[in-house]
Parts: C-alpha cells; structure tokens; sequence
C-alpha cells in the first residue's frame, strides 16, 4: 500500500464565509487578552477596511502559511450573530484532522460537518458547546465516550489564541470529503477581570481566527503516492503557501480512475480491492488471459464463481478473428496456424474450403474448416483437404459432389469414362446427410459430427458379420475389442485415417487402449478404394481387430470384426472373451 503525502487542504484553495469586516465600510474593533490570572490586559483596537490591503482581514487570511505569517487573521463584520467557513474542493480527499486558531474568544456554540457529494448533502461530524444538553440535546463526550458533541473547546478562555482540534475516527466512510463546513452559531466575548475599578470599554462581540488548518490527502485507496491537479483547477495563490495538495492521483499496481477506483482495463481478473492499510498489500489488479487479441476486459461475477475464484475476467472484443472468453480459439470460419505462436495477429487464418466441393453447415451461412487443421468438410465423394477434387473412385466434381464410377476399379474423374470396365458397378452415393450434436450450439470439430466422402462405400461390397461359433471368434485372437463412436474419415492419399471415439474397452493386450479419441486404420483402402467393413460416422459399433505395436495403430482389414453396437451384442462379446478365449 501506498499513500500521498498530506497537507493543508485549505492551501491553494478559496475559504468562502458569509461577512468580512470591513467589506461596506470600515470598522472599528477591539480585542482583548487576560494574564495568568485571567486579569484584563490593555485592549488592542484598530480599524478594519477591506479597501486598504494592510487594514483588511479576509478569509484567505486563515488559509496562508502559519509558519511565516502568524498574525493574520480572518474576521467576521461586527453585526454577524452567526458565521459559515466553506471549503469546496474540487474531488473527493481523505480528511484526517482540523485545527483552528481563534483571534477572538472561542465560540459557545458551532457545529463541523462535512459533503461526500459536492454540497448536495451534510452530515455532521461533530458539535461544540458548553452545555451540550442544553444547546443541542446531545450527550457529552467528556462524560459519554464517542459522543458526537463535546464541551472540550467552547471556554471563552483563552480570550485570543484559543484552539479548536478534531482528529477523526479512522473509517474510510468518514474520511472522505468534497466539502468541509463550520457553522458559528454562538459568539462570546473575554470574561476578563478589569485589573482596575476604573470604566473598560465594553468588549466588542465578533469571530476572527488566525489558523483553519485542514489536514488530509488525495484520495487514492492506497494505490498511488503522488497526485496531481485534477483537469481544470488552478490553486489560488496565497501568502507563504508553496505546496498544494492535488486531487487527481498517479495510480500503480495496475488501478485507474481519478481515485484508482477500479482497475485499468485490461487488468479485471479479479475485483477491484482497495490496498490494506495494516499489512501493506498491495493488492493489485490482475491481467485478463486475452492472448494478445483484446485492449480491454471486464470482470464477470458468474465466470469468477465457476472458477472457484480464481479467474473472472471477460476479454472484450476479441481481435485478429479470435473469440472465446480469453480470445483462446479462433472463430467460425478460421483456423489455428500451428507455425505461428497464437498471440502473433495471423494466429487464425481464414478457411480455404472450396465452395462447391466442401459442405454447407446447418449451423450459418458459410462452410467451416477443422479449427486445428483448417481440413474442409467434404461432399459426398470429394477429398483433399480444401475438398476441391474426387476421390480415387469417383467422377463429376460439382455442387452435389462426386458420383461413384459405374466400373470396377477406376474412371476418368471429368467424364466417368471406365479405365478398365470388365465388370459393370451400379451402386449410387447415399445423400450426403451432417450428423450433428445439437447440444451443441457451435460448430466445432471436436463435436461428433463426421463428413466424410469414406462412408459412401457404393462401389463395395461389404459382407455382413454375423456372430457364430465362440471358437471362431477366439480363433481370430483378436488383440483389442472395443466399442467405439465415429466421428469423421479422412482420405490421406495412400491411406485412410477413422477418426472415433472409445466408449469402452472389452480388450487390450500391448497397446494402452483408453477412452476417448483415437484414430483407427482400415487397410482395405489402399487396395479397394473404400473402407470394408464400412464405418458410418455418427454410428456406434462393437470392432475387434489386431493392433500393430511397431506404428502404435489399431487395425482395421478384412478379418476383423465389426458390427453396428448393441448392449446385447456387448455383453455376449465380453462372456466370449471371459468364458471361450481364455
């Protein structure tokens, strides 16, 4: 924690009351002053003009310096029963203590109050009487500890020179001021004993005070030491005063405001908490997680709970086509660059899909790519990874994508033309059909949605696997079973990847086989130009296959077993594997 430094709040700063001596006319004046023995001293009278500079006794007097310029004073006209001192200041300070030196004898009865508000509203904080029952109906603080009137400061004596001292109650609530004002209800004069029978002149009634020292600071909840003028002021100029208190602080530990009221803008992490006093902590603001996509963050109440209280800042405005609550992915439409660090500007770079031969989600307007890879969604029968040609098989690239070639092996991609037509195929692509998660409301990849071209299997003809002799089964020794969802396929070219996810693993003999994402293998494609067994995305099935512990890869060929899931399918499967195939 860190705080500015004080000062005399008056300093630089107009005192406004409601009379001045001397303002219409001059006017005569005596003051009196008592020895040890509160014995009368010779009256000191004058004259009080507010034309002549050495003759006036104006309210800036109470506000220069009492150091170099002990003797002047501000004093009230003769016929004033009652008084106001005001101080405005310009923003919010901490007020710590006032100090006033009376010229004249104390008065009976006054009341010190303070504005949070600019003037709108006062509250009181504290009275001053002799009788505090009696003048105000309030309990005494010499007999009452933290009553708010006190008796302590309205004796006439001493007649000139008499001070008045309020040290505040250290809670912030208190502490802070706009406006500071004192309200002289009662004046009284010296109760002198004339030193002599002799007539005196009668004592003459009016308020004058040498000193109103306002002490505080600017008003920075501990995050700043210096301050400097708020936008606008100019401190008046005033005798022997060089050092005025400043209102706008310099705020650390990553705050802002004219108070260091709340934290800079891209640091709301956490809420805003004012420096402790007592320990010192500084308790600064912490940085929103934007990656480098976003000037400016709020903190979020709900996102703070469901972190456990530890993070609840909201990046505003994610840049450079990011979005998320941290600008940590890239939005619809974009994907990551792997070879740029994601605070670089050109972290996400725009989908290349092709826009004839990539699918048109359900879910907007455009078509979207892989968010990790920028791989395209494709239509039946189209590959590559911006889904802008056939795949091996296929013929007539256009907006409803590939048809299957009528012939065994393969055709000319433009025209269909058989390479080699020994035996004729008849088989026609399925329609292409998205399988969406509707829990989902965004489109993201890792949601089991598959689009492949590999599931349209029209040129093959894929046996149906049926589950006979247990003996059968064990006698394939398969090394996994499991039971897995498929999310997409991919052609590689030279080989096909199925991406699924395991639900539950029956077997696994070398190969730690967990739930989760993992990618199977089919062999068949590199021979066949499609995947026997077929593997629909957005299905479930039981596959018992062999895995190859050199790559790491779960096998898909012709010997394993695949077949749609059923739990009745799983538990005979697990009973084989239990009962037959030990």
């Amino acid at each position: 924690a860190c705080n500015p430094r004080m000062g005399n709040l008056a300093h630089g700063r107009a005192l406004r009351t409601q009379t001045s001596c001397g303002r219409r006319h001059a006017e005569p004046f005596c003051s009196y002053s008592e020895d040890a023995e509160r014995r009368c001293r010779r009256p000191r009278c004058g004259r009080c003009s507010g034309a002549q500079a050495g003759l006036a006794h104006p309210p800036a007097a109470m506000a220069d310096s009492p150091f170099r310029l002990p003797r002047t004073w501000w004093q009230a006209a003769h016929d004033a029963l009652r008084e106001t001192i005001r101080l405005d200041l310009e923003a919010a300070f901490y007020f710590t203590h006032l100090i006033m030196v009376f010229k004249s004898p104390r008065p009976a009865a006054m009341v010190l109050e303070r504005s949070q508000d600019f003037g709108e509203t006062w509250k009181p904080y504290k009275y001053f009487a002799a009788n505090c029952s009696a003048t105000f109906g309030l309990e005494d603080d010499v007999r009452q500890r933290g009553a708010i009137c006190t008796s302590r400061y309205s004796s006439p004596f001493p007649c000139t020179g008499g001070e008045v001292s309020v040290c505040l109650p250290p809670a912030q609530a208190q502490l802070k001021i706009t406006n500071l004002r004192v309200r002289l209800l009662q004046r009284q004069g010296c109760p002198c004993l004339a030193a002599s029978p002799a007539p005196q002149p009668p004592p003459a009634l009016h308020y004058a005070i040498y000193d109103f020292i306002v002490k505080g600071s600017c008003f920075c909840n501990g995050h700043a030491d210096h301050c400097v003028p708020v936008a606008g002021f100019r401190p008046t100029k005033a005798a022997g005063v060089f050092h005025v208190v400043h209102g706008k602080c310099m705020c650390k530990h990553n705050t802002a405001g004219p108070h260091c009221q709340h934290c800079a803008p891209l640091y709301n992490d956490q809420p805003w908490q004012a420096a402790d006093g007592k320990t010192g902590a500084p308790r600064e603001c912490q940085s929103c997680k934007c990656n480098g996509h976003a000037d400016t963050c709020h903190f979020d109440m709900a996102a703070w709970l469901a972190s456990g209280n530890r993070s609840g800042g909201v990046c505003d405005n994610c840049q450079h086509n990011t979005e998320g609550q941290h600008c940590q992915r890239c939005k619809l439409g974009f994907y990551r660059d792997l070879r740029r660090p994601f605070s670089a500007p050109d972290a996400c770079k725009p989908c290349s899909c092709h826009p004839v031969g990539s699918a048109v989600l359900p879910l907007g307007p455009g078509t979207f790519c892989d968010p990790s890879s920028g791989d395209c969604p494709c239509k039946p029968g189209v590959a590559g990874p911006r889904c802008d040609h056939c795949l091996p098989g296929y013929w007539g690239f256009g907006p409803y994508g590939c048809r299957p070639c009528d012939c065994a092996r393969s055709c000319d991609p433009h025209t269909g033309d058989c390479h080699s037509s020994e035996v004729p195929w008849h088989n026609e692509a399925p329609p292409f059909q998205a399988v969406l998660n509707e829990s989902e409301p965004t489109w993201g990849w890792e949601d089991e949605q598959g689009f492949s071209a590999l599931r349209h299997s029209g040129k093959c003809e894929c046996k149906e696997q049926v589950l006979g002799n247990p003996k059968v089964f064990c006698g394939m020794k398969y090394t996994y079973v499991i039971k897995a969802k498929i999310l997409s396929a991919h052609d590689k070219g030279s080989h096909a990847e199925v991406s699924v996810k395991v639900k539950k693993v029956l077997k696994s003999t070398k190969l730690k086989i967990l739930r989760g994402k993992r990618t199977l293998y089919p062999e068949s494609w590199t021979n066949r130009g499609c995947t026997c067994p077929i593997l629909n995305p957005g299905l479930e099935y039981l596959v018992a296959g062999h895995e190859d512990v050199r790559t790491g890869r779960l096998i898909v060929n012709m010997k394993s077993f695949v077949h749609q899931w059923k739990s009745a399918l799983g538990r005979k499967v697990l009973e084989i594997l239990k009962r037959d195939c030990n």
